[in-house]
């Protein structure tokens, strides 16, 4: 009998209808075929979008190249598609549910069609930790499963985590025609889903991030007891070997990232990144 995540990797099959589908462990070897896949078959606008770069000056990097019109996050397609308006919050975008659906499968029906579909199971937090999500995200993208391979822990472990349960977190993605005028991204917190199609950008299409960890997690955090934050979390060590960790919130563009990953150049201090973007902060056994 088939689990719940075949069942629903089977129906997002049916929609999309792609030539394969592919079941992502997570392995370097998988990793440098799908970079060779896309060199070989990706094209946009006719050419190459995988470029690998010289061995010696950048060892195992490629280049990845955009469509000029998909290069940022893009707010004004993107939606909390909620029964209740009120619900979805003064700074998102909403649509109701059914209507977001019906638009969504019209776009979607056969976009993968003369593509493989990969599926990437993964997860987001440590494997031992008891606030680790586990979530499956389909897309027609190499891109996609290489980059979610690198910013998460995909593989045979998240399968496991998931078992026969049907309340992991779902993501389908397709960067289907590119065409700015028929780009979505819409998120479904009551399904636990977001569905993505018409980009390739990161943001829209690496579903792991900000629309799973800031958007579907702040709503996971609401109904269990914690907070989904566009913070970052650093570890310090100083020349005693006192480890302080701090979190900090500071909005796109200040420099989060630059500041998780400091290489302190204070004599006998340790820093070392936990996140550089999104944190999840739980109340710990003794209160904060």
């Amino acid at each position: 009998m088939a689990t719940p995540v075949e069942e629903w990797v089977q129906e997002q099959a049916k929609l999309t209808q792609p030539d394969e589908i592919h079941w992502c462990d997570g392995s370097e070897e998988e990793a440098r075929r799908l970079v060779e896949i896309g060199i070989e078959k990706e094209r946009l606008g006719g050419q190459p979008v995988f470029y690998e770069l010289s061995h010696k000056t950048f060892p195992n990097s490629y280049l990845h190249r955009s469509h000029p019109t998909d290069v940022a996050r893009t707010e004004q397609l993107t939606f909390v598609c909620h029964p209740k308006k009120a619900v979805a919050g003064p700074n998102n975008n909403w649509m109701e549910p059914r209507e977001a659906k019906e638009l969504l499968t019209s776009l979607s029906e056969g976009c993968m069609r003369g593509w493989t579909m990969y599926v990437l199971p993964y997860l987001r937090g440590h494997p031992d930790s008891p606030h680790a999500k586990a979530c499956v995200q389909v897309t027609d993208s190499t891109y996609v499963a290489v980059s979610m391979r690198i910013m998460t822990r995909m593989g045979k472990q998240a399968l496991e985590r998931i078992g026969n349960a049907d309340n992991f977190v779902k993501g389908l993605h397709s960067v289907g025609d590119l065409d700015p005028n028929r780009r979505f991204i819409m998120h479904f917190p009551e399904e636990n889903l977001v569905w993505s199609i018409g980009s390739g950008y990161g943001g829209n299409a690496l579903l792991g991030k900000k629309c799973f960890s800031l958007r579907i997690a702040s709503w996971l955090g609401l109904k269990e007891g914690w907070l989904a934050e566009h913070m970052l979390i650093i570890g310090v060590e100083d020349p005693e070997g006192e480890v302080t960790y701090m979190a900090a919130a500071l909005p796109s563009a200040s420099g989060k990232t630059n500041l998780a990953l400091l290489e302190s150049a204070l004599p006998g201090y340790r820093v070392w990144t936990r996140g550089d973007d999104i944190a999840g902060l739980h109340v710990g056994p003794d209160g904060r």
